[in-house]
C-alpha cells in the first residue's frame, strides 16, 4: 500500500519523471527521492525517540551539498538574514556583529551610525538577554534567530558594558543596515591616490567607488593604487563595471562556461572608461578572492596595472541563487569563470576527492602557461600571480593564537575605555611604552600556544619505549622548545603591533580605520609608491 501511494505522488512532483523511464537519470533521481521519503518515514516513525523533520531534512540537504563544493549552501528560513548581509549588503538589524567568546556573546564590531552605535554600544560588551530571554548559555544561531527581525520593530537588549558590573536595559529599533564596501579613500603621497574596495556585494559599491576615484581626480591624482587585499569577492556584474573603469568600451573582460548551455556567458565592457591612460596599481594577498580574481587578472591580462603582493585565493566559480519553498534557497554552483587571456584561476578540483576526502589543488607543475595582450605568460589553475611578489601574507601560528583567542581584541578594548579622550588620528602609532605594556599584560593572561617543536616532544614522549633514560634529554628539550616560544612575540612584533593598532583605531573610527593606518609601514604600498616613481619601471613590467 506504502508503494502505491508513493509513486503516483512523485510522478506528479517530478512532472511525470516516472513515465520517462527512457531518461536513466530522472527515472534514478525518481527512484531514490523515493527511497529517501520512505527511509525518513520508517526511521521517523519507529525510531526510539521523537524526530524533528525540520532538523533531519535540512542535515540530509546539506550532506548532500558537502558532496559538492563549499559554495553551493542551503538557506533555510532562519538563515536568510545572513543570505542577504553575505551575498547582498545589507540587512535587517542593529548594526552590529557579535562572537561567543569565554562562553559569552561579546560585540565585536559595531557600524557608525547604527541604531547599536545609537545606543551606545561598544565593542567588548556583553549581550546577556534579548527580549527578556537569557542568551548566555545559547548557541550562536539561537542568538542570531532572537536578535533578527523586520525593519522597525523593536528589540530589548540587556547589554553589560565592558568594565561595569551591571547589565543594561536598551531598547533597538532595528533598520536596514548598509554596508559600507569602500571604507577608505584619499591621497597616499604626492598625486598618489588610494582606494580599499572590501567586497563586490551589491550595486552600491561600482558608485561608491566611482564617486571616490572621480574626488580624487578632482584633488590632482595623477596615479592610482586599488587596494583589494581581504576582498572576497561577489557579483559578477560588478566586477565587470570596476575593470570598465579602466578599459575601453568592447573589451571582453570574463565569460562563464557552465554545464547547461543557459549558463555560458561573455560579459564586455559597454561604456567608454573612467580613464584608459591613468598608471594603476592593484594590491591582492591571499584572501583575494572570486570578483577581486576578475578584476586583478583582466587588468593583468590586458597590461594595464601591475599588481603587487601575493598570489590570490583561487576561486572561479560562478554561483546563482534560486528560491526554494517556504522562504528558502539555495545557491549553486553553475559554472567556471575565464578571463579573456583565456585562463581559469580555479585551483581547487571539486569534482574530485583525495584518498582522505579533502580535495586536490593544482599543482604549479600542471599549470597552463597563457599570455597578456602584450605578450606576457601568465598561468591558470592557482589564483592570480602578481607582478611584484611582495611576500606571504599569512599569519604565523602564533600570532594567529593570539588573534584567535581574542588577546588583541580584548587589550584593544581596555586601551579603548581608557584612552576614551585621546582619539587617535591620520598616521597612528602605538608608542614603545603602551606596546610593552601589552606585552606585560599578554604575561599574565591564559594564553594558550603549542609550537610545532613543542608538538614534536610529545609525539616523541608518547611514543618512547623507555621514557625514563630519555628524561633528561626530554627535559632539555622542552627548556629549548619554550625558550623559543618565549622569543616569538619579539620576533613577530611588527605584525602584531599592527594588528593591535588596527584593532585600536577600529574602536574610534569604525571601518574608516584603515584611513589612520601610517602607510609608511605598508610594504605593498610603499612597492607602489616606488613603481610609480620611476615611470619607465612601471611600463617595463607591463611589457613582453
Amino acid at each position: 500500500m506504502k508503494r502505491k501511494f508513493l509513486i503516483p505522488a512523485f510522478t506528479v512532483l517530478l512532472g511525470g519523471a516516472m513515465a520517462l523511464r527512457s531518461d536513466d537519470k530522472l527515472f534514478e533521481m525518481a527512484k531514490n527521492i523515493e527511497i529517501f521519503v520512505q527511509a525518513y518515514k520508517e526511521v521517523s516513525g519507529l525510531y526510539v525517540d521523537e524526530i524533528n523533520p525540520t532538523r533531519a531534512m535540512r542535515v540530509g540537504i546539506e550532506a548532500m551539498l558537502k558532496e559538492l563544493d563549499p559554495y553551493t549552501v542551503f538557506y533555510p528560513e532562519d538563515m536568510i538574514e545572513e543570505y542577504f548581509t553575505l551575498n547582498v549588503g545589507s540587512y535587517n538589524g542593529v548594526g552590529a556583529t557579535f562572537e561567543k567568546h569565554h562562553d559569552k556573546h561579546i560585540v565585536t564590531e559595531v557600524f557608525e551610525g547604527s541604531p547599536a552605535d545609537l545606543a551606545g554600544i561598544k565593542p567588548g560588551d556583553e549581550v546577556q538577554k534579548i527580549n527578556g530571554v537569557d542568551v548566555r548559555s545559547r548557541k550562536p544561531e539561537e542568538f542570531g534567530r532572537l536578535l533578527k527581525g523586520q525593519k522597525g520593530s523593536k528589540v530589548q537588549l540587556s547589554v553589560l558594558k565592558f568594565g561595569e558590573k551591571k547589565a543594561q536595559d536598551l531598547s533597538l529599533t532595528r533598520s536596514d543596515i548598509k554596508v559600507n564596501h569602500v571604507p577608505h579613500y584619499g591621497m597616499v603621497k604626492g598625486d598618489v591616490g588610494y582606494v580599499q574596495l572590501t567586497s563586490f556585494m551589491n550595486a552600491q559599491s561600482g558608485r561608491e567607488i566611482k564617486k571616490a576615484i572621480t574626488e580624487l581626480k578632482e584633488k590632482g591624482m595623477k596615479s592610482l593604487i586599488l587596494d583589494l587585499r581581504g576582498n572576497p569577492g561577489g557579483l559578477l556584474q560588478l566586477a565587470v563595471e570596476i575593470n570598465n573603469l579602466f578599459l575601453p568600451k568592447g573589451l571582453p573582460v570574463v565569460e562563464m562556461r557552465g554545464r547547461a548551455a543557459d549558463q555560458n556567458h561573455k560579459f564586455q565592457t559597454t561604456a567608454p572608461a573612467w580613464d584608459e591612460d591613468m598608471p594603476l596599481v592593484v594590491l591582492i594577498d591571499s584572501k583575494s578572492a572570486s570578483a577581486s580574481e576578475i578584476v586583478s587578472g583582466t587588468l593583468q591580462d590586458y597590461d594595464r596595472a601591475v599588481i603587487i603582493g601575493q598570489r590570490t585565493f583561487g576561486k572561479g566559480l560562478v554561483q546563482i541563487t534560486r528560491d526554494l519553498p517556504y522562504n528558502t534557497q539555495v545557491k549553486i554552483t553553475t559554472a567556471k569563470y575565464y578571463i579573456p587571456s583565456g585562463r581559469c584561476v580555479q585551483a581547487i578540483d571539486y569534482g574530485h576527492r583525495n584518498p582522505d576526502g579533502s580535495f586536490p589543488k593544482l599543482p604549479d607543475s600542471l599549470r597552463t602557461a597563457f599570455k597578456t595582450k602584450a605578450g606576457r605568460t601568465v598561468y591558470d589553475g592557482a589564483g592570480i600571480d602578481p607582478d611584484i611578489v611582495t611576500g606571504k601574507s599569512e599569519q604565523s601560528d602564533y600570532v594567529k593564537a593570539l588573534v584567535d583567542q581574542k588577546l588583541i581584541f580584548d587589550y584593544a578594548t581596555i586601551y579603548y575605555h581608557t584612552h576614551k579622550d585621546s582619539k587617535p588620528e591620520e598616521g597612528f602609532y602605538l608608542s614603545d611604552t603602551e606596546f610593552k605594556n601589552f606585552e606585560a599584560w599578554l604575561a599574565k593572561q591564559k594564553f594558550t600556544y603549542e609550537s610545532p617543536e613543542q608538538k614534536a616532544i610529545k609525539a616523541l614522549q608518547k611514543e618512547s619505549l623507555d621514557l625514563q633514560k630519555m628524561k633528561s634529554s626530554i627535559e632539555q628539550l622542552n627548556k629549548i622548545a619554550e625558550s623559543n616560544v618565549q622569543q616569538l612575540f619579539q620576533k613577530n612584533a611588527t605584525e602584531i603591533r599592527n594588528l593591535l593598532e588596527l584593532e585600536i583605531l577600529g574602536r574610534y573610527h569604525y571601518q574608516k580605520a584603515m584611513k589612520f593606518v601610517a602607510f609608511e609601514r605598508d610594504k605593498d604600498i610603499q612597492e607602489a609608491l616606488k613603481v610609480f616613481a620611476s615611470p619607465d619601471r612601471y611600463k617595463a613590467l607591463l611589457k613582453k
